[in-house]
């Protein structure tokens, strides 16, 4: 066995493979560019080595650079984790001719699988179902035009290096090809290193199920089930599980066989995932095979017990695989959800920034039976860059049953505090309430659809505003007293605290009566008594209550007033007053926001690539006006509405902040 290794990645992968590797008594090195010199894998790492400024195509998809580590730190091996070098063939060379073993594929699978247009043919010659789509390289923007309209919109333009949802565009006519095919190509080039683009027919209604494989250098090869990936946006997964509810027996049967036929062809050894489009009528066609390990990997680990970092390891040191397809059972349920930086009130756009809290809920298992894990790479303190993904965390958990793993999920999203920066904890926690998902009935397009003007927070339904009023009040109460006993006051405090309040919350007012005892308080909201019992003290931001007998967790902040409270995906003020207060009010004007609109504002930090108009031009709605990239993406800003241009405030290579004024209009 491998006595040191280097972890040529950064963030949570980084991290969950030093996890694995301390666990078997494994030395572990991380590399870091400038960004990332206080990180959380470089202190968790035994050694930490020094490879270049931050953008990543001067540092961790360098190979050189990360072969002067490995030399400098004396590491036998390398897990590339997923993302930068992970399918680069010519990386797993260099490795190969420096006597140092690579925890991945051969590369000869590398090179058959990890190309999307290679791997297509290879599985079109076994006999595997395949998309319609042009397997050919695309030169310009005009031949990617005409291929896609041979092939019929919409389609799917997509890097052939790519992953991730990066270099990856899906064009419903010929502007939206052509525009595009450029921003994959440029995406592809400054995340991969590779341009190469091709494009196949994109299927509507269609739900994303990949198979997770694990193969040795023995001829021994299993499929370990599968993963249901369907909630995804700009075709970034975002919430994925395992099993799948929408499979049957015979169905993943068949797709796991396949998938582990396909594996033998290419003679394939360690993890990898085979990816299908599968259609209403658990029709499944082959899309592409990720030769590394995949980000949602933790559901799987979940539900059959095997730890796949460690059998990356084994096998890559030439140890046989200790199980056999008959042995890998299906263990309950698994629910992942990747918590972003990013804002879901601003269209999902990239924030960057200090995390200024950062609590995740405890890891292990919960007092019902559950299990929570996180996986992560940030810390209280810790910053969140624009040069990368904006993932901060994966938090899993587990459960006997889809329900109960979903049960634990929305518990563990309201204990997650995160603040300093746009995050989509909203977004994931109202997922995991909406009837789709929680019936299963979700495809591909369940974002698009479900919210095509975007987040903009959740309304609470009237039960649980009842409960949270009652909360309010009795949280209103102890914080009265606390200011009672701040304020030096003599006498009996609780006697000027009253019992009748107004909470006001999602434009509703709910009039609450508190009688309150030794252990708690009972509230009264329309005639219903709820008991509130808690140990939450003014200044605490989380608060576990109990409120008729069933737990309420609460993230809570301080207003004039009252609270801000978040709770199950909802961000709203509400507001505990004396009725005479309540009823003056109503009587205040609204605040109205500054008028924006003949300004178009930077939605988030990043720099500006191109500026499509100048001073004096007439736009359309839709037009094109400039293009910004951040964490990596190219976000394409477009007019809302037809319009002349007063100035052009910024220009390519500027870098903007969020709110900033690129273009005035007249």
């Amino acid at each position: 066995m491998f006595k040191k290794i280097l972890i040529a990645n950064r963030g949570e992968i980084a991290c969950r493979v030093i996890k694995t590797a301390r666990k078997m008594g494994i030395k572990t090195v991380a590399v870091y560019s400038d960004a990332d010199r206080h990180a959380l894998h470089v202190q968790m790492a035994d050694e930490a080595y020094h490879i270049g400024p931050p953008p990543a195509n001067q540092s961790y998809i360098v190979i050189d650079k990360i072969m002067e580590a490995i030399k400098a730190t004396g590491a036998e091996a390398v897990h590339p984790g997923y993302g930068f070098l992970s399918e680069n063939s010519k990386f797993a060379e260099a490795l190969s001719a420096a006597g140092v073993a690579f925890i991945g594929p051969p590369v000869g699978a590398i090179e058959a699988m990890g190309d999307k247009i290679t791997s297509k043919k290879i599985a079109q010659d076994a006999q595997v179902n395949t998309v319609p789509g042009y397997m050919g390289l695309i030169e310009d923007a005009e031949e990617a035009v005409k291929i896609s309209n041979q092939i019929g919109y919409p389609v799917m333009i997509k890097a052939s290096a790519g992953g991730g949802g990066k270099g990856m565009r899906i064009a419903w006519n010929d502007t939206e090809a052509r525009e595009g095919f450029e921003s994959s190509k440029n995406e592809a080039a400054n995340s991969f290193g590779d341009d190469r683009i091709f494009i196949e027919k994109f299927v509507t209604q269609p739900r994303h199920i990949e198979i997770q494989v694990l193969a040795d250098s023995h001829g021994n090869a299993v499929y370990l089930h599968e993963r249901e990936c369907s909630i995804q946006r700009r075709n970034q997964k975002v919430v994925e599980e395992a099993p799948s509810p929408f499979l049957d027996e015979e169905t993943r049967k068949a797709m796991g066989e396949q998938s582990v036929a396909l594996a033998k062809a290419v003679g394939y050894a360690s993890a990898g995932t085979v990816e299908f489009i599968v259609d209403g009528e658990r029709n499944f066609y082959f899309l592409e095979m990720n030769t590394r390990l995949q980000v949602e990997h933790p559901v799987t680990e979940l539900i059959t017990g095997i730890d796949l970092v460690e059998q990356m390891i084994r096998v890559a040191a030439g140890e046989k695989l200790p199980f056999e397809q008959k042995d890998l059972k299906i263990n309950g349920w698994a629910i992942e959800n990747r918590l972003y930086a990013e804002d879901p009130y601003r269209n999902f756009l990239p924030s960057i920034g200090r995390l200024t809290r950062y609590r995740p809920p405890v890891e292990g298992q919960t007092n019902t039976g559950g299990i929570v894990r996180n996986d992560t790479g940030v810390y209280e303190g810790g910053e969140i860059s624009m040069y990368y993904d904006p993932m901060i965390a994966k938090l899993c958990t587990w459960g006997e049953t889809r329900a109960a793993a979903i049960e634990e999920m929305r518990v563990a999203l309201d204990t997650f505090e995160v603040e300093g920066i746009g995050h989509n904890l909203p977004f994931v926690a109202a997922v995991m309430d909406h009837e789709r998902f929680t019936s299963g009935n979700m495809t591909t397009a369940f974002i698009a659809e479900e919210y095509p003007e975007g987040f903009d927070g959740v309304t609470l339904p009237k039960d649980a505003l009842v409960k949270v009023a009652a909360a309010a009040s009795a949280m209103s109460r102890v914080a009265e007293i606390r200011r009672t006993q701040v304020s030096g006051r003599l006498g009996n405090h609780e006697r000027r605290v009253g019992t009748d309040w107004v909470v006001s919350l999602q434009g509703e007012d709910f009039a609450t009566t508190i009688a309150a005892d030794r252990d708690g308080s009972n509230v009264t909201i329309d005639g219903t008594v709820l008991r509130v019992e808690s140990d939450w003290t003014p200044g605490d931001s989380l608060a576990r209550l109990s409120v008729g007998g069933e737990p309420l967790v609460l993230k809570v902040d301080k207003i004039t007033h009252g609270f801000r409270i978040r709770f199950r995906g909802a961000d709203i003020k509400v507001h505990v007053r004396t009725p005479r207060q309540a009823e003056l009010a109503k009587l205040m004007p609204e605040k109205l926001p500054p008028d924006t609109s003949k300004l178009l504002l930077c939605p988030m930090p990043g720099l500006i690539v191109k500026v499509n108009v100048a001073e004096g031009d007439e736009v359309q709605e839709g037009q094109a006006l400039c293009t910004v990239e951040a964490m990596k993406m190219e976000n394409i800003l477009r007019a809302e509405r037809k319009g002349i241009v007063k100035a052009v405030k910024a220009a390519a290579g500027d870098s903007m902040a969020v709110d900033e004024v690129i273009i005035e209009f007249e």
